[in-house]
This record gives C-alpha cells, sequence and structure tokens, in this order.
C-alpha cells in the first residue's frame, strides 16, 4: 500500500504543514521531531517562495521569514535528506511549480526520493498540464497529491482524482490558506460525497480554514483527515523562544488530536 494512503488506515489523520526554513532549518527540523512524537500522521513541509498565491498572509510571512534566512529548495531537500532516518511519518513537500522548474523536474524528482519524501502538493499546476513533473514523480515513487475544489466539475475531478495518489486534497472553501473567517463551505457533506464517489478509495484530506480543535470535530465525519497549517505557524509564532515554539506546537496538535 501507498505509504501515505497507509496513514488513513483505521482512524481519522491529522495532516500539519510548516514553512520550510521557519524561523530557520534547525527549527523546522526540531518541529518535525515534536510533531511526530504528538501523534501526527502526515507533515507537509513548504517550499519557500516569494508570491505563494493560494496561501493567506500567516503562510506569507512565514514564507517571507524563512526566505530572509537562507532558506532554498536545495537546502531544505538537503536538511530531510540528512534527517530522514530519524523521520518515520510521511513526508510531503508542497510548493509552486516556479520553484520546482527552476530547479530542474527530473532533478526534483530524484532528489527528493533520495530525501526520503513521499509525496508533493504543487497548487498552480493544473491537472490538464503536460508538465513531465508529473512522469518523474511517478517514475521515483512520489505521490502526486491534487487538488480540488467546491466548484471543481464533475469532468474535471475524474481527471484530478485519476491522477492523484496518497490521497486528495479537498479545498474546505473558496479562497486562500488560513481564511477562518470565512467559514467551512456550508454544503460540505455533499461536496465530499460527491469527491468520494469519483475518487473511489483514495482518501480525502479536507484542508483550508481549520483553525481549531471545535472546527475539526465538526467536520471529522465527512473526511478521512484534515489538514491544518496557518492556525499550527500561529501558535508556533506566539513563542518567545524555541522551548516556548515547540511546546506551543506539542499543545496544539494535542488539542486537536483529542478531538479526532
Amino acid at each position: 500500500m501507498n505509504k501515505i494512503t497507509a496513514q488513513f488506515q483505521n482512524k481519522n489523520a491529522l495532516i500539519t504543514y510548516i514553512s520550510g526554513g521557519d524561523p530557520s532549518l534547525e527549527m523546522t527540523e526540531k518541529l518535525i521531531y515534536k510533531l511526530q512524537n504528538e501523534g501526527v500522521d502526515l507533515i507537509e513541509i513548504g517550499i519557500p517562495f516569494s508570491d505563494p498565491l493560494a496561501d493567506g498572509p500567516v503562510i506569507q510571512e512565514a514564507s517571507q521569514r524563512a526566505l530572509k534566512a537562507g532558506t532554498t529548495l536545495k537546502k531544505l531537500i538537503a536538511k530531510l535528506d540528512k534527517i530522514q532516518n530519524r523521520v518515520e511519518v510521511p513526508l510531503i513537500l508542497m510548493g509552486y511549480y516556479n520553484s520546482i522548474l527552476n530547479y530542474g523536474e527530473k532533478e526534483f524528482a530524484r532528489d527528493i526520493s533520495k530525501a526520503g519524501i513521499s509525496g508533493v502538493i504543487v497548487p498552480d499546476l493544473p491537472v490538464d498540464e503536460r508538465a513531465d513533473l508529473f512522469k518523474y514523480l511517478a517514475e521515483f515513487d512520489i505521490s502526486q497529491i491534487m487538488l480540488v475544489t467546491p466548484n471543481t466539475s464533475e469532468q474535471r475531478l475524474k481527471k484530478i482524482s485519476a491522477k492523484s495518489s496518497g490521497f486528495l486534497y479537498c479545498v474546505a472553501h473558496l479562497g486562500t490558506t488560513g481564511d477562518d473567517q470565512q467559514g467551512i463551505y456550508p454544503e460540505l457533506e455533499t461536496y465530499l460525497n460527491r469527491v468520494r464517489k469519483t475518487a473511489g478509495e483514495l482518501p480525502l484530506g479536507l484542508g483550508f480554514g481549520i483553525d481549531g480543535p471545535e472546527k475539526a470535530k465538526k467536520i471529522i465525519d465527512y473526511s478521512d483527515g484534515i489538514i491544518i497549517g496557518s492556525a499550527l505557524i500561529k501558535v508556533i509564532q506566539a513563542g518567545n523562544n524555541e522551548d516556548e515554539m515547540l511546546n506551543n506546537a506539542g499543545q496544539f496538535v494535542k488539542s486537536i488530536k483529542s478531538k479526532l
């Protein structure tokens, strides 16, 4: 079974997002250990980018901090390669196509495979784009996790489901990450039932705007897992030093896990 898909078996999976290199690559390493020790099932690591269009201000600012600290995709992959023997949960890189294209698509797939990365999310790479990246990820057995939204057409949903592996990322509302003011899509159950009919056995992960345990509790019955990013970054940044940041992350994850 696919390593990512296996994390959804017989449980509701918790998927967390952190921005690689925020505030440093050393802190990213410590956060990965902390999150896996607290029971996170999958960890998404953002590739710092100057113009992350799908992300709200919290992740945009995290990306800027990482870039100012000197984080590059090459350095991030090197760090993950170095620690892979200590990481048991599957790691997923989430980033924009321009970063990967500049790195080199085949080189990117090859290097992240060597570094033990299990999956990739590229929010601005449409399913019908004839990018070589799809071919190279499959060649190196890296899951291509794609996104669907409440207004994704049935025809497009079939294409996306067919190309996705690991899980299908279901966007909970129209907008950017971290927009908890907009609220979860009001017809969430209908939306996810429609997706599930097309996706078959592919697990559904629900993200965007899930800001805490109470919201997680309300929606967990509709999907196979939830994805939390901006809210986690906020509580991490509330710490005054590394110990407080790590403790904040651990306590937040515990509060979410208690509702799953």
